[in-house]
């Protein structure tokens, strides 16, 4: 092909071309054993049984589209989070509504700020819109809100903040994120994606629920993936101010969200008991992991959410605890892409498979005895 060739094809705009594409956990391993996933910080309990029996039953109408406003499901999650169900849009995933929102108020040249090691998808989403990513450093991989602020221009239309935060696990508690959004211009966009909400137990956390109610520049987005168990359906939702909710149903797909997916999430979000279950399994795995694991040696960064962020003492060593693990079926998250070379991502699993990764972390430290 020559240059004459290229240039008379389509060109997508060159933000899109400066996209790296999302690299999503590895899921499988060279070995002959069984395999445990712990790398996409999936549901260690899987979905409620109510969940699947409502999936299941969606096998006899597949040939009729959906429900095109997710009404039921809407007005659920409503009633559960005590909040308007005018107010709440659902999205194939919470990734579906991050692009939605930053297709609906970015223009070309317009900036969005995210952290340093904060999801991916953010810096993708700004791109695909014609924006440009601006990254705010972090405090001891903590999001930090004068950081943040300091990286806001008079092109600044939007600031991502996951909280808590993925890969990292920590956090930022509601005073600081109520300064954030008190001291944002009002016309900048404060996302917090709180994907991970429901296994924070501090007193001093709040999902954003409080913020969108109070203010016209804040969104929440959750998703259906982790604590519900329900990633394979891709499913989430956003509560956002009446001006923002518009906005988005405008650029939103008539019939994005299948039948399937909507009853499963609909029955997922009436059985709290499962959700309690849950909940209750991750707060004493990911203490018991925490401890055991720094026995070893090893340094695990504090984790409010459903997995762990493991240190080892450079890149070569991560790397080859990840090809160890791997070859005894563990499979962990490397996330050289998040700018930690050095660390291990590490879902709380069911308890078999906690107990064999630290078994197995532990031989790797007899074996590369850490100086």
């Amino acid at each position: 092909m020559t240059s004459s060739d290229i240039a008379a094809s389509p060109q997508p705009r060159a933000s899109v071309l400066a996209i790296e594409p999302y690299v999503p956990g590895k899921a499988g391993a060279a070995t002959k054993g069984k395999i445990y996933k712990l790398s996409s910080n999936e549901s260690a309990l899987g979905p409620s049984p109510r969940a699947v029996e409502a999936y299941l039953s969606a096998a006899d109408s597949l040939s009729i589209y959906p429900d095109g406003s997710v009404r039921a499901l809407r007005e659920a999650i409503a009633k559960r989070h005590s909040v308007g169900a005018a107010q709440v849009t659902c999205g194939a995933g919470s990734d579906e509504l991050i692009f939605l929102l930053a297709y609906a108020f970015l223009n070309p040249g317009d900036e969005g700020i995210f952290t340093k090691h904060g999801f991916s998808i953010y810096r993708i989403a700004i791109l695909a819109a014609g924006g440009t990513p601006v990254v705010a450093d972090e405090a001891d991989l903590t999001a930090d809100v004068d950081a943040i602020l300091a990286k806001v221009t008079p092109r600044t239309k939007i600031v991502f903040l996951a909280n808590p935060n993925n890969p990292t696990g920590t956090y930022l508690p509601a005073q600081e994120i109520e300064r954030l959004a008190d001291t944002l211009p009002p016309h900048v966009l404060l996302i917090l994606d709180a994907a991970y909400a429901e296994f924070v137990t501090r007193n001093d956390y709040e999902a954003g629920i409080e913020l969108v109610r109070t203010r016209k520049n804040v969104v929440m987005t959750r998703t259906f993936s982790k604590i519900y168990g329900l990633a394979a359906l891709r499913l989430g939702w956003c509560y956002a101010p009446p001006t923002i909710t518009d906005a988005i149903n405008r650029l939103r797909g008539p019939f994005n969200i299948n039948t399937p997916a909507m009853l499963a999430g609909l029955a997922a979000v009436e059985d709290q008991e499962h959700v309690d279950r849950s909940i209750a399994h991750n707060a004493h795995w990911l203490a018991w992991l925490t401890d055991e694991i720094v026995k070893l040696g090893i340094p695990v960064t504090p984790s409010v959410a459903n997995f762990l962020l493991l240190h080892f003492k450079d890149a070569a060593e991560a790397r080859a605890a990840d090809a160890f693990l791997s070859s005894r079926g563990l499979i962990l998250r490397a996330v050289e892409t998040y700018f930690l070379p050095q660390c291990l991502r590490l879902t709380v699993g069911a308890e078999e498979p906690n107990r064999l990764v630290v078994a197995a972390l532990s031989d790797f430290v007899k074996d590369s005895p850490r100086g």
